[in-house]
């Protein structure tokens, strides 16, 4: 029965003890207040800690716009950024107290409303439409770039040309059989070629690499093959001065001075021309997480830098009136600079190289004028700089590698013990050098426990005993073979380089010999599937906490990173995995062993599957697997999942079949896998993967066990670099 009348509410006559009992609406406000006043504690107490975070929200701006697929979410993310900050700005201006908290608030969220800004924009501008479909075309155009590959016994030309449906000025990149190139095809010549042309491909499966991605923001339309001979329109223009016939030159003749590989990396050290290297050293050198040596980077300009800085302040030492007159370091780091400058034009001016040439010469500005060299506001003006001329650079490889090694480099020495451990002391040599040996493994140990997830989560494979390698290595590198390399090229002037060449020839060898011996080793290579988005995610938050706070606060990026790491050795192996042509299919964990439909050994799908499978063993081809029945048409199987048996109908054919029969065999099937339309009447249980399935989703990661379908369409987006028909919804079973 319902209680009558007003029931009896204690205003005043009850203690205190019983007023937290009678929840109030607030209470939240003191709590937000209290939340606030703790993080303006934080933020006041980090000083010079807070900076590096600016160049983060810039960077993470940029990383939504490649997350985000739709314009409407772009805009609805700038809108709701520089809304907050409008927001924090209004609630907090000139309010005690909330100095710190508001400038953070205001820098961070326009930083990263700008970052996408900033993307966006340079995606409009510099984007390439790529050609609807393959298809052979005459071209008529004029050379942009020319870059010599001898050990795929190619060369590749980038031609401007105008697109032959169109009309619009579009950027080819096609390979040239080294059998037909001749002297006149270089940059600025005019040429009529016939070439197979294709779109830049996309990923072949969820996870693989995206060319079509880099093509866009390089500014090419289509890839492809000249067929037939090459006809030189107009020669090239007959000055021999640009950098790039100078860089051609010089790897040329560093080539005809040394044989073999060795040859083929010292062209690398003085050019950055990687072409000659064979594809079996190059390997061994990734396996043995080497490869950086080969990509002019930070390790080869700083040498040249720190190098040339050296030598020019020991000689203008040796002039009294000078050194009596001039600040030296000064000059020295003026000349230093122009040095790195003139190295990294000589090396093609890659964004790798840009980027560690900036940071080289903050390091240089920051010594002439006394500062802390390696600091981590210098490492986020770099990557400001970076970001602000190549913004798509962000999600690739080279940018993340290197500035999370030159973050954990500089993070490690800022540490306080590892301070006091190089802190100089009174000891002897013998001492001194172990505890630069030490400190140098230490440092290894670090940057390959930085760099694993990443390299993981790009190339699905990393070298295991990158530390002991590299400890080795890269002295071998910087402080023998580079000296030799500039030593022999200046005696070549006179005509005497021939005995040095003979060291470089030896000091490479013995880096092959590196190479190959690590990476030769059982278990130097890990292997691993498709790591998520959010499991790097979270390992990239929690690295860059630890690594850019003070103190105990730094610790709390612990827990991110741990999570990330247990993400990552659980990341499921895809049981089925289907290119985007419908030609290539692998099924995992089948006897230990990747059951391919073809067995195209050595190929670039294959390879893809293998590492996304995680395997390194030799596949099997499904029509010799036992428990597998084919015909010249089709093949079936069962693949067992978490005690469920999932019936397989794959196609090996596009010869005709009678449609009753193929109705029936489809019904009768989980799964129907063909690289051809199907029709109407195949209704799997489960899904049906044709051709026109294929064409609007790409290529497709199933997970069995969770009954889900990965496809690439679900990681594009609206982005121009897929051209995709405009239903872009996840699939479902058909």
């Amino acid at each position: 029965m319902a209680t009558q009348g007003t029931p009896s509410v204690p205003m005043g006559e009850a203690d205190e003890a019983a007023r937290p009992a009678v929840p109030r609406p607030w209470r939240m406000r003191d709590l937000l207040s209290s939340f606030a006043g703790r993080s303006e504690a934080f933020l006041e107490g980090a000083q010079f800690d807070r900076g590096p975070w600016l160049a983060v929200a810039f960077a993470a701006g940029i990383g939504l716009w490649f997350y985000l697929g739709a314009p409407w979410q772009w805009l609805a993310t700038i809108g709701g950024a520089l809304a907050a900050a409008a927001m924090a700005f209004a609630r907090w201006r000139g309010r005690d107290g909330r100095a710190y908290l508001l400038a953070a608030s205001l820098s961070v969220l326009i930083a990263l409303a700008l970052g996408m800004s900033l993307v966006w924009a340079r995606s409009a501008m510099v984007g390439a439409e790529p050609i609807a479909y393959p298809r052979f075309e005459r071209i008529d155009g004029r050379v942009l770039e020319r870059e010599e590959q001898p050990a795929e016994d190619r060369v590749r030309l980038v031609l401007a040309a105008r697109d032959a449906e169109t009309g619009r000025a579009v950027a080819y990149r096609v390979n040239l059989p080294l059998a037909k190139d001749r002297p006149g095809l270089r940059e600025g010549a005019r040429v009529r070629l016939s070439a197979r042309l294709m779109p830049p491909s996309p990923p072949i499966v969820p996870g693989a690499y995206n060319f079509a991605r880099r093509a866009w923001f390089d500014g090419l339309s289509a890839t492809g093959s000249v067929v037939g001979e090459v006809e030189l329109v107009t020669p090239p223009p007959q000055s021999r001065l640009t950098v790039a016939s100078i860089q051609r030159r010089l790897s040329a003749h560093v080539r005809s001075r040394l044989d073999s590989t060795a040859g083929a990396i010292a062209a690398t050290l003085a050019s950055g021309d990687r072409g000659a290297i064979p594809e079996r050293d190059e390997e061994a050198m990734r396996d043995a997480g080497l490869t950086h040596l080969l990509s002019i980077s930070g390790l080869h300009v700083s040498a040249i830098i720190a190098a040339s800085y050296i030598v020019v302040l020991k000689l203008l030492a040796l002039w009294p009136w000078l050194a009596l007159r001039v600040r030296l370091p000064l000059v020295a780091a003026g000349a230093a600079a122009l040095a790195g400058i003139a190295y990294t034009l000589l090396t093609g001016a890659q964004v790798p190289t840009v980027r560690s040439c900036i940071g080289a010469l903050l390091v240089l500005v920051a010594l002439a004028l006394g500062r802390e060299p390696l600091s981590l506001r210098m490492v986020a003006i770099a990557a400001g700089v970076v970001l602000a001329l190549w913004p798509e650079s962000l999600v690739g490889p080279s940018f993340q590698m290197s500035f999370a090694a030159v973050i954990a480099i500089v993070s490690l020495h800022n540490v306080q013990a590892v301070r006091d451990f190089l802190a100089p002391r009174e000891e002897s040599g013998l001492r001194r050098f172990l505890r630069r040996t030490a400190i140098l493994f230490l440092t290894g140990l670090v940057i390959e426990l930085a760099l694993m997830p990443i390299v993981l989560f790009h190339f699905h494979r990393a070298g295991v005993y990158g530390a002991a390698a590299n400890l080795v290595a890269i002295p071998l590198v910087t402080f023998v073979s580079m000296p030799l390399v500039a030593l022999a090229l200046a005696l070549d002037l006179i005509g005497a380089g021939a005995p040095v060449w003979w060291l470089v020839g030896h000091s490479l060898d013995l880096l092959l010999g590196i190479a190959h011996l690590f990476a030769e080793q059982p278990g130097s290579v890990k292997l691993a599937p498709r790591i998520g988005m959010g499991a790097i995610t979270l390992y990239l938050c929690g690295a860059l906490w630890l690594a850019l706070w003070q103190g105990r606060a730094r610790l709390w990026g612990l827990g991110p990173v741990v999570m990330a790491a247990i993400l990552m050795i659980q990341a499921p192996v895809p049981d089925i995995l289907i290119t985007r042509d419908g030609r290539d299919i692998g099924i995992a964990n089948e006897a230990e062993r990747l059951l391919v439909l073809r067995d195209s050994e050595g190929g670039y799908a294959q390879e893809n599957l293998l590492e996304l499978a995680g395997t390194d063993r030799q596949p099997l081809a499904i029509a010799e697997w036992p428990h597998s029945r084919c015909s010249a048409e089709f093949c079936s199987l069962t693949v067992t999942r978490e005690g469920r048996a999932w019936s397989l109908l794959i196609a090996r054919s596009r010869d005709l079949v009678e449609e009753r029969a193929l109705a029936a065999a489809c019904r009768n099937a989980d799964i129907v896998i063909a690289d051809r339309f199907l029709p109407r009447s195949c209704r799997p249980r489960w899904l049906k993967a044709d051709r026109r399935f294929l064409e609007r989703e790409g290529g497709v990661a199933l997970y069995l066990g969770a009954r889900r379908i990965d496809t690439v369409a679900q990681d594009q987006g609206e982005h121009g670099w897929w051209r995709a028909p405009e239903d872009r919804r996840a699939p479902r079973g058909q």
